[in-house]
């Protein structure tokens, strides 16, 4: 795997260990350097066609960038979001059409969640219907939910909220902006034992507030944007296996490259290998697999996606960092066609009503 980390091997960490002496010295090495929510979350698909047209036509994300995975250039890295790829809002892919199907378990993310205004549900329950794709009814935490999963197995969850609210709508895409997406409420960690993650994401990533729904336990970021995370201890799941539909990584968001620093100091002090800086070239990265076996990253909010394209054309066509862009003819030849028109109604045809409902 690549662009996160293949010398990451997954599984938890054997030598971490949990417990409050380690982090008695490290209040002010941590002071500012808090994790502000959810920057992206990356996961694996089939066909990249399937995949555009699920999450830029029928979901109504953005696609805002067509690029590669930078080690290994002849598969697609997608990219969706607001109108401009606002942190929070952005969740990625690498499709590959022939990657057999993932196993869900333990080590990993499990749940992709993205807020929706409050009474915004049926409108998508009547949208996905129509375009095939079953939905199941859900109240996690007083919250009204609906599940489906996308159409390479990847579980969705619409969350209702009350301040479900887009930054940057994309006044163009096929969702107008009352029932829109409005970035990610939150992601579902299934663990063998959720203390050592809770840890983590306590002492290094700033989470707090923390309250159970069952066995589920969920705290929450500093920020009130994509601020949740969802931990669920299922120690007889078995260990997940990775294919398409799975979440590759989470990342959380560093306001800047001082930010990212401090936590990845931190990390390292913690005794979780963290990796050297990598350029993804519209963010700055560092990972870490944290004890439970779920890849974490830490990403700078910059530079963002409008370094190289303009906010009309975001997505538009195929962008390469400056050290592929002398095989830019050889790599495009060998990636699979793509089709980045967005269809603003139902396969079976005719306006698509349900707005009006």
């Amino acid at each position: 795997m690549s662009d996160g980390g293949p010398e990451l091997h997954s599984g938890a960490s054997d030598d971490f260990r949990v417990g409050r002496l380690q982090y008695d010295d490290m209040s002010e090495s941590m002071a500012g350097s808090t994790a502000k929510g959810i920057h992206h979350i990356t996961a694996v698909a089939g066909d990249p066609q399937e995949n555009i047209n699920f999450y830029q036509s029928v979901l109504g994300q953005r696609l805002i960038k067509t690029t590669v995975n930078f080690d290994d250039p002849s598969t697609w890295h997608f990219y969706y979001g607001d109108a401009v790829g606002s942190p929070g809002t952005i969740l990625t892919f690498f499709p590959w059409r022939n990657v057999r199907p993932g196993r869900v378990g333990t080590g990993e993310s499990i749940v992709v969640s993205y807020a929706i205004p409050a009474g915004s549900a049926a409108y998508w329950k009547k949208r996905l219907d129509a375009f095939g794709f079953p939905v199941e009814d859900a109240h996690e935490f007083g919250e009204y939910r609906i599940q489906l999963r996308d159409p390479h197995g990847m579980r969705i969850d619409l969350v209702e909220t009350s301040d479900a609210i887009p930054a940057y709508h994309w006044a163009e895409g096929p969702v107008p902006a009352e029932y829109a997406l409005a970035g990610f409420h939150s992601t579902t960690l299934l663990l063998d034992d959720v203390e050592p993650t809770l840890t983590i994401l306590r002492e290094l990533l700033g989470y707090s507030n923390t309250t159970t729904d069952g066995n589920t336990v969920r705290v929450r970021s500093s920020s009130d944007w994509a601020g949740s995370i969802d931990l669920v201890g299922a120690a007889d799941s078995g260990r997940g296996a990775f294919g398409s539909g799975s979440i590759h990584h989470i990342a959380f968001r560093a306001d800047n490259d001082e930010a990212q620093r401090k936590l990845s100091s931190t990390a390292a002090q913690m005794g979780l290998g963290v990796t050297e800086v990598k350029d993804r070239q519209y963010f700055r990265s560092v990972y870490f697999r944290e004890p439970g076996g779920v890849l974490f990253e830490i990403a700078t909010d910059g530079p963002g996606f409008l370094t190289d394209e303009d906010r009309l054309y975001l997505g538009q066509s195929l962008k390469l960092p400056p050290w592929l862009e002398p095989r830019r003819k050889d790599i495009a030849d060998r990636l699979p066609a793509i089709d980045r028109s967005v269809p603003k109604t139902p396969p079976s045809g005719g306006a698509d009503e349900t707005a009006s409902q």
